[in-house]
């Protein structure tokens, strides 16, 4: 990567937050009960990541009021991934352009280093210039969440640190900050390198079960890619997708509806299948009118 396609407000934020979390850990100490601080924040803001962040805003998986949008934008930006908006846009970005020279992370394209860290700082990841997110831009208080992502972060931190001292601070702040980051980052190299494709999809994406465990159904990414407008990612009882149970308790609760849960792919064939025809058709939001269908 050239130097002058690095976002170096971006590459100061990750070396500031990765030296920050190595001085409150050394200043804190360890003990094994401080661990409880950093796997409880992470599965919340990791569940942030995959329901909200991804599911949600970048796929718009179901309907849901617009209050509850402004709830679910808050939790995606407790990953720290510029959400709701500018994840999406690269995410969709990816989706139409998947293991292509045009994809932003493609380890076979843009090799492992680029597709876990490099893309994330580069200039190219920019809401602007990729562009399909009208439906999301609609919305004063989706902009103003993205753009100041940060701010309800603080207040996490302050109030983790209220709560439990340098230990919830350290650990249950910084440390589970750490962890949401690079299991994303693993994620778009990981998911295209490790384990089997159920579907053809035309690209290198593939199902774990171990990652699926780890990353609450994220590991199920094949099928994710054969049917990206489905709530549900793991299609089999043994295939457990802990963000769809999340959506199915927020649907039993009113908060969310028509909550898209097909299982199996249109237009994509299985991998074992040589009858069923296949076609190339991603559906990318691209008109701000597309939001009414969405947040009512």
């Amino acid at each position: 990567m050239k130097s002058s396609e690095i976002n170096y407000t971006i590459l100061s934020t990750f070396i500031a937050v990765h030296g920050a979390t190595a001085w409150a850990l050394w200043k804190t100490g360890f003990e094994y009960s401080y661990l409880g601080w950093a796997i409880g924040i992470y599965a919340i803001r990791w569940l942030g990541f995959t329901c909200a962040v991804h599911r949600y805003f970048a796929h718009r998986v179901c309907r849901t009021s617009r209050a509850f949008q402004f709830v679910m934008g808050l939790w995606a930006t407790l990953t720290m991934a510029r959400c709701p908006i500018k994840f999406a846009s690269g995410h969709r970005h990816h989706h139409l352009h998947s293991d292509t020279s045009r994809d932003l992370h493609s380890p076979a394209k843009k090799g492992i280093l680029y597709a876990y860290i490099g893309w994330v700082i580069s200039k190219n990841y920019d809401e602007d210039r990729l562009g399909r997110v009208g439906d999301l831009k609609r919305y004063p208080e989706l902009t103003v969440l993205n753009r100041f992502y940060y701010l309800p972060n603080v207040l996490l931190l302050v109030a983790l640190y209220a709560i439990g001292e340098m230990p919830a601070f350290a650990y249950g702040g910084l440390l589970s900050t750490l962890l949401v980051w690079h299991v994303a980052f693993s994620v778009t190299v990981v998911f295209h390198c490790i384990g089997a494709p159920r579907y053809e999809t035309y690209d290198e994406s593939k199902n774990s079960l171990i990652l699926g465990l780890l990353t609450f159904g994220e590991g199920w990414h094949n099928n994710h890619h054969a049917n990206m407008a489905s709530c549900r990612m793991g299609e089999y009882w043994y295939e457990l997708d802990v963000g769809y149970l999340v959506f199915l308790v927020l649907e039993k609760l009113g908060l969310v509806w028509d909550v898209n849960k097909s299982v199996g792919s249109r237009i994509y064939r299985p991998v074992e299948d040589d009858t069923k025809e296949t076609c190339v058709q991603i559906p990318i939001f691209d008109d701000a009118q597309e939001a009414d269908r969405f947040a009512a």
